[in-house]
This record gives C-alpha cells, structure tokens and sequence, in this order.
C-alpha cells in the first residue's frame, strides 16, 4: 500500500459561523444622523453605535479616549493600609522584596513597583517563580529564602489574592504582607497586612476590571496623593500599564480604556529605552525596515511587544524582560531586547514542534466521529509552550483541546484550550478524581495527572462533552459589524477607523464580510501566508491570508468567495495603502461545479485499509481511459511544485463529474506507485498537492500495478 494511505483520514467540519454584532446598516436613519453630527462616514458610525455608544455625546466620549478621569485610588479595598505600610519600610529602610508573575502583566507589575520604590529610596529586591520548576503563585520555598535574608515586607503583584496558607507562613517568619492582584477572591481572603485587589466583594471601586499591573498603578497613585497631593509623577510608567493591560486581554472599556490611550500616546511620543531596542530588534528579526515610523497601536503590543515578553517567562526566566525595562543605556537594552528575541525563535520553534507531533497523532489517532475533546500526550514538550499549542489546535478544529507533558515520574502537567459552550473547568471537576490538580476558566485551564490515570481522564472528559453539550452549540463564531462593498474598503475608511483606537476585549477590532467576490490568484508568501487577488464589480482588492499557506486552501483561480476580513494600513517603501486581514473564507457552490462527499472520502480510507465492496460499485475501481484522462491532464500542468497547488476538485471539476474523490485518489496513488509521477500532498489539506510527471522509458501497464490488482481484488470477493 502506498504510504499516503496510512494516514486516517480527518472528517470533521471545522467551518465557522458567521454572525453580525446587530442587525443595523449604515442607511439606517439613527446611523446617519450619528455620522453627520460627528463628520463621519456611516460605516465608522456603524461600527461606534454598536459598541453601545449610541449618542452623539457618548460617541464623543469614546473617540476622545485621552480625556477621560481617574477613580480615587483609596476607593480601593485596604488601599490606605497598603500606603502606610509601604511608607513605613521606606521610612526604616526596611529589605522589601517585590514577588510578581512570569508574564507580562506581571512582569510589568514587577518593573513599576521596583523602580518607584527606588525612587522613593527604598533598595528593592525582586523576585518571580519558575514557570517550569515553581509554577504560579506565591511558594513556601521562596519565602523560606526571603526570611534567610532578612526580609521584613513582601508586596505581591498581579498575585497572591489565594495565597492563604503562604501568607500566613511569611508572617510566622517575621515577614509582613501587602497583596495587591486583580484575580478572583475566595471566600477567605489572606491575612496580610492589606489585601489590594478591586475584584473583592467589599470593594468599592467603581471599576474592577483593572489588569495586575493596573491596580500597582493606582497603589503607585495613592502614595503619591499622600506624600505631595497629586499623582503626576508616576503617569511616567502608564506606558507600561498600557502593555500589561492590553497583553493581559483586560475589556478596553472604562479606567482602561484611558489608561492604554495615554500609555499608546507615550509609546508613540516618547518610548522608553528597552521599548524602542525591542522594536527595532523584532523588526530586524523580521528582516523588514525599522518600524521606527509606525505607529503603535494595541496590536503591537499584542502581536510584537507582548509574545517577546511572555517568552522570557515561558522559556527561561522573566526576570530577563524585567531587565529590559529597567536597563538605562541603550546598548543595555539593545542586548536585551536581541536576547528575548532570540528566545521567541526559540519558542517558535518549539511550538511548531509539538504543533507538528500534535497533527500527527491526530491524523493517526483522534476518533472525530465519536470523540469531542482533543486530549494528547507526549514525553517532555516543553510547559510554557503546550498552551499555545492547545490554543491553535482549539483554533483549527473548533474543539476542545488539552496538551500534557509527563516527565521521569509519569507525572504529566497539562494546558488546555476550550470553546464557546463548554466550560473546562465544570468538564474537569467531572473528571476530579483522576486528577491531581486542576484550575482555570471557562475557556482556559492546567491540570496535572498521573501517566496511570491518564486513559481513564481522557475517556472521562469526552463522556462529559458528549453528555452535557450538544454539537450544535460547540461552533467557532466571527461577529462582524457589516456587510461591505468594495468601494468601502478604501484607505479614508481605514485611517477613520483609528478614531476606535485602542482595540481589546469588549472594544473588539472592526471585522467586516463581503461576499460574492472571484478568486483571480492566490500567491504563496513565504510558504506560510497567502496573497489572494480577488474582484467585485470590476474592483480588484488585495487581501492576506496569514498562517494559512497555500496548500491548505481548498480555493483555486475562479472560484467565487466570501470573506471575512478587518481592515487596516499598510506602509511599504513610502506607499500608504489600505489593506485586508482574513479571518476567515468561504467558497460558494457554483451551478456544474462538483464537490468532494464525505461519502467518497470514507469509502477511499475504507478500501485503502482493505475492506471488501461490491463489483458493482462503479465509484471505486477506475478505468484504464480515466487513468489516460488524469495523467494527460498533470501532464499539460507542468511545474507544480512552484508557487501554484492543484486540487482534487479542479481536477473533478475537468471530467465533467465522472471521477469521484475515491476514484481520483487511487488513480493518483497507482500512478505514483508506477513511477508515472512524483506527488506530495498537502499535510493540511489532502485537497490540495504538488506534482511532478515523470518521464518513463518502457511502457506501464497499469492494470499490473500491485496496489490496482489489491483493489480489484477486494471486489472479486463479494
């Protein structure tokens, strides 16, 4: 059998749903009327009335984000003990260690708070656990070394709010404790000194949806108001508030909201010194020009600042990007930023990695007919990584995913992935007594599970999917704002759609669908990315497809699409441009075309494993002319494995609906197994595959072929 065959074949739809936020349109009366008092086009008017700013004043409040006020700090839940007793240690110049989380709200919790209190004259310490070896939260070990030290005040950020045990271990050695976090309370809140978090259910802040660093700003804040009245001086670190607050997907709404405006603005106008080296750092890693000029939006902090950040934590240590942002010269920084740079290719690589295991346990094993959580083991991947992973196969099949890790002790740690309708943390209290930990959200968790228990859990848990949540309800949906045109899609539109700046949950990105729109080309971009070339009503567009390479596209030259898309600004070599993002394709049926049935998939997996069928099937064993007709036809394609992927369906499409995709499959194998061509299909589309026509000497019988005689013979035994 050819080794093509061996793999099992993936049938599962994976395709998304297609809501809009609201069922207004951009002539609806209300619409207009928001766009002529604010000078605007209808669609961005669209877009600010969905966001439940539905009035010309409170759309002026939304767009002038940078003219909101602060809350009181003190409304804060034990603010005013946090104060005095952090003024006390200045005061006494007591040792005070700052103990903080891996990531980058933590870490920019860490840098704030450290370079304040040296301010203040304090000589600080810091310290932040091991993802790998000390995991989150606040540990006795730890403590054990701060008392060793002579450490009398532990402040923690962005955690601690659960760390009752801890807490009360720190105080028998002496240490006293300042919590401030911004995560969900117990009932039993620790008994430190002050527990700062805006989460508890006696707080008073009007707002609790600051990030861990955020609630460090207003404590930064409340000091100041008591030494000199004012809170002037510490708007100098909202730059890094901002990147905490955005990296940490906080809701932009509110306190929020301005705090990442005005820390944008500062990044813009005045970045700091290890913000600017890790810019230029990730744009030469990117072999582009300096980003220098750009602007800096709540994207790039996503999708450049933050992934360089979290991978000091995830890979090595985070105290690598605390330095970052506390190095003063420039060539400090310049060898900081190269260093978390290097580490994030690092991560890259590892995370394709087990992306790449992860694929092919799942072509070779997953039961998607029957099992609905994607549950996969393996001896070591890497704990700061599996998490991404989970999140991309999540992404990919629109279901459930957990990853786990087991180490020398057949101890496994797991990260896992869920969607819209089923909660992981209720799916592994299901499954608690397989477990030897476990905790999360709703979409998110870890867990940790003996290598013994580690069948049972994972036929536990998809009992409790198939169980408790319907199919139906498990769907991967993108919510757009509207239907557009293409004359819509026009670089005004896109430089008006700033005024929505910054982007984040509960504000989320402008997303748009168009429909209707024929596919003229489709450009590999470095082997990952594609360029699709696309027109409507004689208008040509350009949009790129990130992540999703060509092979894996089941969309050829003049198919006809719809797209979901956002819209943003392109500037390269001096060109301002508009330019369309996909987030997602789907192709239309067209009269005549043909399209591959899961029907025939299945009956090409089944024979190719040997199963018997009818003679009279006439979907299964080809032709000695359908063999012609297909070699003729790779025949007059040459150079395939270039830029352009040919699919299955072109191919049925050319014969007229005579070759189903069983059929083609074994003519394709059986011509690669006589050496008539060379072929490589596509690991993420077996729609799609690249080829080569061999130039044979002697003439092939076909018919002798030993994979047609294996199949013509499972025929001869009905």
């Amino acid at each position: 059998m050819s080794n093509t065959n061996e793999r099992k074949e993936t049938i599962r739809s994976t395709e998304k749903k297609w809501e809009l936020r609201s069922d207004k349109k951009t002539s609806d009366a209300e619409i207009i009327s928001l766009a002529e008092e604010l000078g605007i086009s209808p669609l961005t008017a669209l877009l600010i009335y969905n966001r439940g700013q539905d009035t010309p004043d409170k759309a002026r409040a939304f767009i002038s984000a940078m003219s909101g006020s602060y809350y009181d700090p003190f409304l804060m839940p034990d603010m005013e003990k946090a104060v005095s007793r952090i003024l006390k240690a200045v005061e006494n110049k007591e040792k005070t260690i700052i103990y903080g989380d891996y990531d980058v709200d933590g870490v920019t919790s860490v840098s704030i708070l450290y370079m304040y209190l040296r301010e203040l004259g304090l000589s600080p310490e810091y310290y932040i656990p091991s993802r790998s070896t000390e995991g989150y939260g606040v540990n006795n070990d730890a403590i054990k070394q701060f008392a060793e030290k002579n450490i009398t005040l532990m402040i923690t950020v962005d955690t601690g709010v659960t760390a009752i045990n801890e807490v009360e271990f720190a105080t028998s050695l002496g240490i006293d404790s300042v919590i401030t976090d911004h995560h969900e309370c117990l009932a039993e809140l620790p008994k430190a000194v002050a527990v700062v978090n805006p989460r508890r259910a006696d707080s008073s802040y009007p707002f609790c949806e600051l990030a861990g660093v955020g609630v460090v700003y207003k404590l930064l804040c409340a000091i100041e108001k008591r030494l000199v009245g004012n809170s002037d001086k510490v708007k100098k670190y909202i730059d890094l508030v901002a990147i905490g607050t955005v990296a940490d997907v906080m809701p932009l709404i509110d306190e929020n909201r301005l705090l990442v405006a005005q820390g944008l603005e500062m990044l813009n106008s005045s970045p700091r010194t290890g913000i600017a080296s890790l810019l230029k750092a990730a744009s030469n890693q990117n072999d582009k020009k300096s980003k220098a000029g750009q602007k800096i939006t709540s994207s790039t902090v996503s999708f450049t600042i933050a992934p360089r950040i979290n991978a000091a934590g995830r890979i090595e240590s985070a105290e690598k990007a605390v330095k970052l942002f506390l190095g003063r010269s420039e060539t400090e920084a310049d060898y900081m930023a190269e260093e978390l740079c290097e580490i994030n290719r690092r991560r890259q690589a590892e995370e394709n990695r087990i992306i790449d295991e992860a694929a092919e346990k799942i072509k070779s094993s997953f039961d998607f007919e029957n099992d609905r959580v994607i549950v996969l083991a393996e001896e070591n991947w890497h704990h700061g990584v599996i998490g991404i992973v989970a999140s991309r196969i999540t992404e990919r099949f629109a279901m459930p995913s957990i990853l786990i890790s087991f180490d020398e002790n057949n101890v496994g740690k797991g990260s896992g992935r869920s969607v819209k309708g089923v909660n992981l943390v209720e799916a592994l209290t299901y499954c608690s007594d397989l477990l030897l930990k476990y905790g999360g959200h709703e979409l998110a968790a870890g867990l940790t599970v003996d290598r013994e228990h580690f069948d049972a859990f994972k036929e536990r848990i998809n009992e409790f999917v198939r169980n408790n949540v319907s199919e139906k309800s498990t769907s991967v949906v993108i919510e757009a704002d509207a239907y557009v045109s293409p004359e819509e899609v026009n670089l005004e539109e896109a430089q008006e759609l700033l005024l929505l700046e910054p982007y984040g949950v509960a504000n989320p990105g402008p997303v748009f669908f168009m429909d209707s729109l024929v596919v003229r080309d489709l450009v590999s971009l470095a082997e990952k990315h594609t360029k699709l070339i696309l027109e409507r009503d004689g208008i040509q567009l350009t949009a790129l497809y990130f992540g999703h390479s060509r092979a894996s596209l089941p969309i050829y030259k003049g198919d006809k699409i719809d797209i979901a898309f956002t819209m943003g600004i392109n500037e390269f070599r001096g060109v301002t441009d508009v330019q369309m993002i996909v987030k997602d394709v789907k192709r239309q049926s067209l009269p005549g075309e043909y399209e591959i049935s899961d029907e025939s998939r299945k009956k090409y997996f089944s024979v190719m494993s040997g199963a018997t069928y009818s003679r009279s099937d006439d979907d299964i064993l080809p032709s000695r002319e359908e063999f012609a007709q297909v070699y003729l036809y790779l025949k007059r394609r040459p150079g395939q494995y270039r830029d352009d992927c040919l699919g299955m369906r072109e191919i049925m499409n050319a014969s007229g609906g005579r070759l189903s995709y069983c059929k083609l499959r074994i003519i394709l194998d059986v011509l690669k197994e006589t050496g008539l061509i060379t072929i490589s299909y596509s690991s993420e589309c077996d729609e799609n595959f690249h080829f080569g026509v061999n130039y044979v000497k002697n003439k092939i019988d076909i018919e002798k072929s030993p994979l047609y005689v294996k199949i013509r013979s499972l025929a001869e035994k009905q």
